[in-house]
């Protein structure tokens, strides 16, 4: 009996622990997803002085295997387009993630 209350006691601490990790994990994955589209999409505008119509097709010219998925959503079309500064032309200039929400430190998922 006593070790079975150990154990619950255990496991109630171990709980609220678990979730905050993976809550912090999603949220790093997702800043390292947005780092590696704006770097491709910088690449692409070196590349060809112009930025991609689509996310799509960075992955159709090779600059990306597949788009990432947002870790938050679960999903790789809920990814929101940015478009450049009217002077600079028309495509993707930049991506947000799509997810409702803010992170653990306030910020809302959409302005990072």
């Amino acid at each position: 009996m006593i070790v079975v209350t150990i154990v619950g006691i255990l496991a109630t601490l171990a709980v609220p622990t678990f979730f905050g990790a993976t809550g912090k994990a999603r949220e790093t994955v997702l800043r390292e997803n947005l780092f590696a589209v704006r770097e491709t999409i910088d690449q692409y505008y070196a590349d060809h002085g112009r930025y991609p119509a689509s996310l799509e097709e960075l992955q159709s010219v090779g600059y990306l295997r597949r788009i990432p998925e947002d870790p938050l959503t679960k999903s790789s079309s809920t990814w929101v387009i940015v478009p450049p500064p009217e002077e600079q032309g028309t495509g993707v200039y930049d991506v947000r993630s799509g997810a409702p929400g803010a992170s653990s430190n306030g910020i809302p998922y959409a302005e990072w």
